[in-house]
């Protein structure tokens, strides 16, 4: 059974199926609750919460009752670093099958060569790639000019001959008020310290990616790996163009496609805007978009598949053998049919959110959308990004802040919010129910008020909500909620 079956009332489950899920979360309440009832109680208040609110931030979603019941197995308990057939700890065999189906899922879903689905996150995912493609393009050529010495016999001045290369390579990718993620080379961020970092920005006009303009800082820079890919940009990326600048320059083409993963899985993007056959690697985060459990995969080209695949002990420890399994489910579920039916979903109800806010005289960073993502600049309602997001959420809509290009107020309080449609979409929202998200968010902005600080100024924390704002968001959510139930049929 499909994960959109088994979350949203647009495909309803079967009894049967509901019952046996409910029966399983039941039991498995119970029995944490013998342990520590405070963890059992947050557990069931959490579902609850996520059903009467309308969940908004892009990289959230729902995922099936199988893809969660997965993660709570004693593959757990199983220690397995290396790599399948070859671990650090016997009595593996078992974690190797699942991993195998995992990768085998990854590779025929997105027509890769090679996957590796250990990673515990994005973030590590990326640092895979990234100290994968050093090992391939530096340490590698590195170790051929210190001579025929075994890596044992290599002296400290040899390797520190070889860190000071590692540690002075060129990486370049999307600043993070552009919409890049903190891992593209943002200097709080490890990627920002572990490498001679320069950002690429968007058309200060348009807010559009400038292919010309960002080939020539590539020709200038030369960066040893070029990243694509976005956290915040609502827009289509061209991957050929960005292979193109890469090797003009001599670049690796890293993709970070975390958050469009999902549109990537189900066709909705495909040729030049699927990254997978233009970057020489790919990382992805396994929930978002793609509705699978909290994880990370690498997607690699044969070239750089051997590097990958020393993650563990290079960057990761001991793989979490249970997400990996979750991720196997989910993968699985993502093959099916109805996921592109769903990925389609999902960037149609972003355009009629993003029509939804146009129409009502808000103001989007590039005017629109095209992908899953709508950004949302709230400086036209007098408001930051943090006052916006907390005035949401006192209205049961969940957001989150998030920077705008050239944004007047950091990277704490922002100018923006994020929206994103996958989660709502998992739920059964349409068109219709998207206007109407629109709506009632435009009625929470245009009735919240920054807090005067004294005569020279307003708090860009602080806020007003006026009177009846909440109750009035609340009660036209709870109608379309009610309409699109979250897990039909499961009961605690």
């Amino acid at each position: 059974m499909t994960a959109d079956a088994v979350t949203s009332s647009t495909a309803a489950p079967g009894a049967d199926y509901a019952d046996t899920a409910s029966a399983a979360y039941r039991a498995a309440l119970q029995v944490i609750e013998t342990v520590e009832p405070r963890i059992a109680a947050a557990t069931r208040k959490e579902l609850a919460d996520q059903r009467d609110s309308l969940k908004l931030i892009a990289s959230e979603n729902y995922a099936s009752p199988a893809v969660l019941l997965t993660m709570g197995t004693w593959l757990s308990d199983k220690y397995a670093e290396g790599t399948i057939g070859h671990r650090f700890y016997a009595g593996c065999q078992n974690v190797d099958v699942v991993e195998s189906v995992a990768a085998e899922h990854a590779r025929e879903l997105f027509g890769a060569p090679y996957a590796y689905a250990q990673p515990h996150s994005g973030i590590d995912a990326n640092l895979v790639a990234f100290w994968a493609i050093l090992a391939t393009r530096v340490e590698a050529p590195g170790l051929a000019e210190l001579g025929a010495k075994h890596v044992n016999d290599l002296s400290e001045a040899d390797w520190e001959s070889l860190r000071n290369k590692l540690g002075n390579q060129r990486l370049m990718g999307m600043s993070l008020d552009a919409g890049g993620h903190l891992t593209h080379g943002f200097r709080p961020n490890i990627s920002g310290k572990m490498f001679h970092q320069r950002s690429y920005g968007t058309d200060p006009e348009t807010g559009l990616l400038d292919y010309d303009a960002l080939a020539a800082a590539a020709r200038e820079f030369k960066p040893l790996i070029l990243v694509g890919g976005y956290s915040a940009y609502p827009r289509r990326v061209d991957f050929a163009k960005l292979r193109e600048i890469a090797d003009e320059v001599g670049a690796t083409l890293m993709v970070d496609m975390a958050h469009f993963a999902g549109l990537v899985a189900g066709k909705v993007f495909t040729g030049d805007e699927d990254p997978v056959p233009h970057a020489h690697v790919t990382t992805t985060t396994t929930h978002k978009s793609l509705r699978g459990p909290r994880g990370g995969l690498v997607l690699a080209q044969p070239e750089y598949s051997d590097a990958v695949d020393k993650g563990c002990p290079m960057v990761l420890g001991g793989p979490l053998s249970h997400v990996m399994a979750a991720k196997a489910v989910a993968l699985a579920e993502a093959r099916q049919p109805s996921f592109q039916a769903y990925a389609q979903r999902v960037a149609d109800n972003a355009k009629s959110l993003a029509e939804g806010f146009l129409k009502r005289g808000a103001r989007l960073v590039t005017g629109g959308t095209d992908n899953h993502i709508v950004l949302l600049d709230v400086t036209s309602f007098g408001l930051t990004g943090r006052q916006a997001e907390s005035a949401l959420l006192d209205a049961g809509v969940v957001t989150n802040r998030n920077s705008i290009p050239a944004d007047p107020n950091g990277a704490w309080y922002t100018s923006g919010i994020r929206f994103g449609t996958p989660a709502l979409t998992t739920r059964g929202f349409g068109a219709a129910e998207f206007d109407r998200v629109a709506e009632l968010v435009v009625d929470v902005l245009q009735n919240t008020q920054p807090n005067s600080t004294g005569p020279t100024g307003f708090s860009k924390a602080k806020y007003t909500l006026a009177d009846g704002t909440a109750e009035r968001v609340h009660a036209a959510s709870a109608e379309m909620l009610a309409a699109n139930p979250l897990y039909p049929g499961l009961t605690l």
